[in-house]
């Protein structure tokens, strides 16, 4: 059997209650696969065969104990700009279409998620499924194919999450279970309250009223919980926040208009102040300067040079300040970005890049490079020389040549002489402990600080089995597991 997790709006904490429910089921001794029929998010994953999915789909799955695949996110929509998404379906470009073209083809991608679902069903025999956003839009009711088509089609259990944390979870859980079809409301099993701030049987009157209003079970209230996995999309980047430990150290992200994976420095944040900064305001103070990934080089590039962020970088960099760049980060690194036209949407253009790193990018073609990769760290200078071996993915589209530059690693990347300024295409390099102490031990010597490296098995977020266990067990001690495991079987 199975069971449908959706949400009264986004960011309710759908992501985390599946891959909680997945986990449980795993420690059972449960088969259980995640899913989402259809994902919009810039944070995405490259499983072992090459396909990209959802990097909320590919936790989930570490969470169920099993490796992540194209079918349990058949659908990934990856924001352009100017109302404009790359389809990724079944783990592979599609095509870069206007949302109103998108809806065009409902049908035709609702039965693809459908299968999708039915394989995992038929090989796990139990699929917790994710919602996206609020269940009860009701103007998308026609299309909705992540909520009310879906459920139409799948005819399984739901249960509804709801966030007490912004206030109003009265008018969420009623108004959201009012405004659904019938067919779907009496689908609706239970009822949980999650982000509850203090003492959960404060809120006993709350849920009787609830229970009385809706005639729907309130599963559970859980608890308000800092416990790490990785963030689904850019509304999280709001509530980042650092570690305890290095606070001295200061590194700034450049929060680009289209940023991807910023999951890629949830380790750092743990043990430095990591802040995401917006373009245009200074740079100075900071001990080292991360330009990340980005779906759109080009058009993140403009807006970047238009609000003095190159000069700020070549202020950094007279200063000795370590400048790095991942994938589209690093492209912008360069001296030179060619388009043929595939990149901004437009007419081939040439556009300077910020000359830190001899590489020049083209984009020459409707091609992706979606690789899982591990490689030696082979540049020069104190960082890359003390990284050694490292382990990542790729998921780029353009190719880079460098002209003369040494690689940062084998057979990848560019960095500077020095090794101080590099860029490589590798997603995930800050989620490895080599890495992050090779960056933070360099940062720390720098300015006369202590530096306690990191242990090898403190590693980033996304396979780490103890942070599912937490969440795990944080749910099953505020929620109604008996209720939940009769809808899966063993």
């Amino acid at each position: 059997m199975s069971l449908i997790v959706l949400g009264t709006a986004s960011h309710v904490g759908k992501s985390a209650t599946v891959a909680a429910l997945c986990r449980a089921l795993y420690r059972r001794g449960i088969p259980v696969a995640p899913f989402k029929s259809q994902n919009m998010s810039l944070n995405s994953y490259v499983t072992a065969d090459g396909s990209e999915i959802g990097i909320a789909q590919a936790a989930q799955a570490f969470a169920a104990g099993v490796e992540p695949e194209a079918d349990m996110n058949p659908i990934l929509l990856k924001p352009k700009g100017e109302a404009v998404s790359q389809v990724v379906l079944l783990g592979r470009p599609y095509k870069d279409v206007r949302i109103r073209d998108y809806y065009m083809e409902t049908d035709k991608l609702l039965a693809e998620a459908v299968a999708a679902f039915d394989r995992l069903q038929r090989r796990f025999g139990n699929v917790v499924v994710e919602g996206a956003g609020g269940a009860a839009e009701v103007n998308l009711y026609d299309r909705d194919i992540a909520n009310i088509r879906l459920a139409t089609a799948l005819r399984i259990p739901i249960v509804l999450v709801a966030d007490i944390e912004r206030g109003g979870v009265f008018a969420q859980v009623y108004g959201t279970l009012a405004l659904l079809p019938e067919e779907i409301r009496s689908l609706v099993k239970g009822v949980i309250i999650n982000k509850f701030r203090g003492d959960p049987t404060l809120f006993e009157s709350g849920v009787t009223i609830l229970e009385e209003l809706t005639g729907v079970p309130v599963l559970g209230v859980v608890p308000y919980t800092d416990i790490r996995i990785p963030s689904e999309d850019s509304l999280s980047i709001g509530e980042r926040r650092s570690g305890v430990a290095q606070k001295a150290i200061r590194i700034a992200v450049i929060r680009l208009p289209r940023i991807s994976n910023f999951t890629d420095f949830e380790l750092l944040e743990r043990h430095a102040l990591v802040e995401y900064i917006t373009p245009g305001r200074s740079l100075a103070g900071y001990d080292c300067i991360i330009l990340p990934g980005t779906k759109n080089t080009v058009e993140d590039l403009n807006v970047l040079r238009k609000e003095g962020v190159e000069n700020e970088l070549r202020l950094s960099r007279e200063r000795g300040v370590p400048i790095i760049g991942i994938c589209g980060g690093y492209q912008m690194l360069g001296s030179r970005i060619i388009d043929t036209g595939i990149e901004a949407g437009g007419e081939a253009a040439e556009y300077p890049g910020f000359g830190l790193l001899d590489v020049v990018t083209a984009f020459a073609g409707y091609r992706k490079t979606t690789v899982q990769v591990r490689r030696q760290a082979t540049g020069p200078g104190p960082i890359l020389q003390a990284m050694g071996e490292v382990e990542g993915y790729e998921i780029h589209m353009g190719e880079t040549e460098r002209r003369g530059l040494p690689e940062a690693f084998a057979g990848e990347g560019a960095a500077t002489p020095d090794g101080l300024v590099f860029g490589t295409y590798m997603h995930g390099l800050f989620q490895n402990p080599g890495a992050v102490n090779a960056l933070l031990a360099y940062l720390s010597e720098r300015r006369g600080l202590p530096f306690e490296p990191l242990a090898e098995g403190d590693g980033g977020t996304l396979g780490a089995s103890t942070a599912y266990d937490d969440l795990a067990r944080h749910f099953e001690a505020h929620i109604d597991m008996n209720a939940i495991l009769t809808y899966f079987t063993r």
